[in-house]
């Protein structure tokens, strides 16, 4: 019984070590003003959102989403800018062997200005609709979740203050 309970403490002081997190670029951190890019959309995405009357669509959202976030200053243009937030809207086929379907996905990219190298890259997929009030929210909502996964990192490393 003893020999039990010796060795159910050394496996519970015997912990498996977490892995080192990897660092994010400084600059996400550290940056104040940002320029927001349109990465535009690519050819079968544009056609229906032409259709729709709104080809800038996933950029208008972004833009009006950091503006009221306000982490950073929206700027007008990239040599004002700490980093480059471009923002695109894609639709890759996907091939299931027997069909083939579209997979809506927004991309956020960011860029420093100083180097113009990608720092960081965010994908989130957009559910298709057949309503365009159902498309518009979907849109809004993949928008918010590239939204939310910056907040999230931006919080998770920032730096205090004083």
């Amino acid at each position: 019984m003893m020999v039990l309970l010796a060795g159910g403490s050394v496996a519970c002081a015997q912990q498996t070590p977490t892995a080192p997190v990897a660092p994010i670029p400084a600059q996400i951190i550290t940056a104040r003003k940002v320029f927001i890019a349109n990465g535009g959309v690519d050819a079968t995405s544009l056609t229906a959102f032409r259709r729709a009357k709104e080809p800038r669509e996933p950029y208008n959202q972004f833009y009006i989403a950091m503006k009221k976030w306000g982490r950073y200053e929206v700027v007008g243009a990239p040599g004002e800018a700490d980093l480059v937030l471009q923002v695109s809207f894609s639709a890759p086929i996907s091939d299931c062997v027997k069909s083939t379907s579209y997979q809506p996905q927004l991309t956020l990219i960011i860029f420093d200005t100083q180097t113009h190298f990608r720092l960081w890259t965010f994908t989130e997929p957009v559910q298709g609709a057949f309503l365009k009030s159902t498309w518009d929210k979907n849109v809004e909502k993949g928008i918010g979740s590239l939204i939310e996964d910056l907040m999230q990192l931006v919080a998770e490393h920032a730096v205090p203050g004083p």
